[in-house]
C-alpha cells in the first residue's frame, strides 16, 4: 500500500507550526495506544504511522527535505523516513515518562529504546556513529564512490562480548539497566552508573576489553554519493555502527555530506550560476561566447547587440540532476561587462571619439528604480 503524505498522516496543513504538529501526533497517539487496544493491528499500524510522520515533521532539517523532495528524500536520513525515532522519544519520555511504559513500545516498535530484556540479559542496540565527508560540486552533481575509514566497536573476540566470567544481576539497578532519582511527580530515570545500562556486571573482568565486552576496529567502507547530492545530505550505512550487546542489533553509520563550494560555479536547488566577463565591445555590439559548464564542456552562447551588465543567459539541462526526478536544472550565465582600468594612448583616444559620437554628457537624466 502507498505511503500517505506526511502531513495528511497527521491531519495538519503545510503551514502547521511545531506545537500544532506535537498536538495533533499526541492525540493520534494516545489514541491507538497499543496499551488500549491490544492484539488490535490496525491500531499499532496507525501508532507506527503517525510516529514515523512527526519524526520527519518535528525535525526541521527533515521537514526541509521532505517537503522538498518527497519521501526519495528521506533516503539519506537514517532508517529512510524516520530514522530511530529519537524525536518521538524524547517527546514520549519527557511528556508521558514512566519507565516501561512508552520506552519499552518504542523499544519493541522500533529499537528505539535501545534495550530489551530477554531471559535475564539485556539486549542493546549499538550506538549510532556519525562520519562528515566533504565533497567537491562536480561530485556532488554527478555523483562518486568514496572511500571512507573510521572506527566502531566490535564484539571482544576474546570473551565473545560477555566482558569477563562470573556475570550476574547488577545489585545497583536489580537488572533494569536503569537507576530512579527523586519521588512523586518528580523523578529522573538515568542509566545505571554500575553497569552502564547492561543489567548485569562480572566477577572477572576480561583482560583484552577491561568488561567492556567490546574493542574498537578501524574499519574502511566504499559508499556511493548520489547524483545531485546536496550540502546537508545524510547517508545512512545500516548496520556500521557500533556493535550491539546480547544480540541486539548494530548501530548505524551516519555520513554527513558538506559540498565544497567551486571557484567558478554556484548552486542554487537544481540550477548552477556561473558568471562570465564581456568586453564594451561585445556588450555593445554583440557576438558569441564560449562558456565553460559543469560537465567540462564547452557551450557557445549568443550576446546580444547592447547586453547589459548583470545581464543572465540560460542554458537549458546543464544544471544539477534532481535527487527526486533524476532531470537536470539549469545552468545561468550572469555577463559582467568588464571594464578596463588601463588604457593605451590609441585606446583611450578612440573611448574620446565614441563618448563625442555617442553625445555624452555630465548631466544625464536619473534611471528610473525598478528594485
Amino acid at each position: 500500500m502507498a505511503k500517505r503524505d506526511y502531513y495528511e498522516v497527521l491531519g495538519v496543513s503545510k503551514t502547521a507550526t511545531e506545537d500544532e504538529i506535537k498536538k495533533a501526533y499526541r492525540k493520534i497517539a494516545l489514541q491507538n495506544h497499543p496499551d488500549t487496544h491490544p492484539n488490535d493491528k490496525d491500531a499499532e499500524e496507525r501508532f507506527k504511522e503517525a510516529s514515523e510522520a512527526y519524526e520527519v515533521l518535528s525535525d526541521p532539517k527533515k521537514r526541509s527535505t521532505y517537503d522538498q523532495f518527497g519521501f526519495s528524500g528521506m533516503n539519506g536520513f537514517q532508517g529512510g523516513a524516520a530514522g530511530n525515532y529519537s524525536n518521538v522519544y524524547r517527546d514520549f519520555s519527557d511528556i508521558f515518562g514512566g519507565a516501561g511504559g512508552f520506552e519499552d513500545i518504542f523499544s519493541s516498535f522500533f529499537g528505539g529504546g535501545s534495550r530489551r530484556r530477554q531471559g535475564g540479559s539485556t539486549r542493546m542496540a549499538g550506538a549510532t556513529l556519525s562520519y562528515n565527508l566533504t565533497i567537491d560540486l562536480k561530485e556532488a552533481v554527478f555523483g562518486c564512490k568514496k572511500e571512507i575509514a573510521f572506527s566502531h566497536n566490535v564484539i571482544c573476540p576474546s570473551c565473545h562480548g560477555q566482558g569477563g566470567t562470573g556475570r550476574h544481576t547488577c545489585p545497583s539497578c536489580g537488572g533494569t539497566g536503569r537507576q530512579v532519582q527523586g519521588g512523586g511527580f518528580f523523578q529522573i530515570t538515568s542509566t545505571c552508573r554500575t553497569c552502564g545500562g547492561t543489567g548485569s556486571v562480572v566477577d572477572n573482568p576480561c583482560a583484552s576489553c577491561h568488561g567492556t565486552g567490546f574493542q574498537s576496529q578501524s574499519q574502511k567502507l566504499a559508499i556511493n554519493i548520489p547524483a545531485g547530492a546536496f550540502d546537508g545530505l545524510q547517508l545512512s550505512l545500516r548496520g556500521k555502527g557500533d556493535a550491539g550487546r546480547d544480540g541486539g542489533p548494530d548501530g548505524d553509520l551516519i555520513v554527513n555530506i558538506s559540498v565544497r563550494p567551486d571557484k567558478y560555479f554556484k548552486r542554487e536547488d537544481d540550477d548552477l550560476i556561473i558568471q562570465m566577463p564581456i568586453s564594451i565591445a561585445k556588450a555593445t555590439l554583440g557576438g558569441s561566447l564560449n562558456v565553460p559548464t559543469i560537465d567540462g564542456t564547452t557551450a557557445v552562447i549568443n550576446v546580444d547587440a547592447g547586453t547589459q551588465s548583470g545581464s543572465m543567459l540560460r542554458l537549458k539541462g546543464k544544471g544539477v540532476p534532481s535527487m527526486r526526478t533524476g532531470r537536470r536544472g539549469d545552468m545561468y550565465v550572469r555577463l559582467v561587462v568588464n571594464i578596463p582600468r588601463r588604457l593605451s594612448f590609441k585606446a583611450k583616444g578612440l573611448m574620446k571619439e565614441l563618448a563625442a559620437e555617442l553625445k555624452e554628457t555630465d548631466s544625464p537624466e536619473p534611471m528610473e528604480y525598478n528594485g
